[in-house]
């Protein structure tokens, strides 16, 4: 498998990830803020789609063939961090989709040594490459899907690493509250 395949694999899997953690739940706690940033799966999606039709699209002069009022400069502080309850859980999975296919049609058509430009960026390190973009964008996507799963899994314990491979230890619901009491031991020894 050459450079390219394997960096689009490692993206598409990440991509697949996020939108796994959305799978099952209801309306509610698919937007639910958990965290006190206010952390939530939709939000993670959507700002996810806004990443890729910046670093893919806008940095290599392959514009989104849509406009998103919460992309602009001017737009409300985290507003790609949430759907509005106007923006559908479809909505933003549809986004999310065509962003990929976008994207996808960029990484085919350029090699990975083509130069784009990230305004947002300082001058200095403004001029990047694509092989550079994709690689900031797959760690950027699995850091997110890390939140995902750690959002999903105190929504309703599920947790995993994607649909069909858990990489977690088997253990029934006793197993697991015996380990994090036993955790919660370990810690409050080593605290003093």
């Amino acid at each position: 498998m050459d450079q390219k395949s394997t960096l689009r694999r490692y993206l598409q899997t990440a991509r697949d990830a996020i939108v796994w953690k959305l799978d099952g739940l209801c309306e509610y706690d698919a937007r639910r803020p958990l965290t006190p940033t206010g952390t939530n799966l939709l939000g993670l999606v959507k700002h996810l789609s806004g990443v890729e039709i910046g670093y893919f699209g806008d940095c290599f002069d392959r514009p989104f063939p849509e406009s998103f009022a919460w992309l602009q400069d001017d737009a409300e502080v985290n507003s790609d961090m949430w759907a509005t309850a106007d923006e559908s859980r479809e909505d933003i999975l549809a986004l999310y989709r065509r962003t990929w296919a976008h994207s996808d049609a960029t990484i085919e058509t350029l090699d990975l040594g083509a130069t784009g430009r990230v305004p947002w960026w300082p001058a200095e390190r403004a001029t990047v490459t694509l092989h550079f973009l994709l690689v900031h964008v797959i760690a950027e996507t699995n850091r997110h899907a890390g939140h995902a799963d750690i959002v999903r899994e105190t929504i309703d314990g599920e947790a995993g690493l994607r649909n069909g491979v858990s990489s977690m230890p088997e253990g029934d619901p006793a197993w697991w509250a015996a380990y994090r009491d036993k955790l919660e031991r370990v810690a409050r020894e080593a605290a003093g």
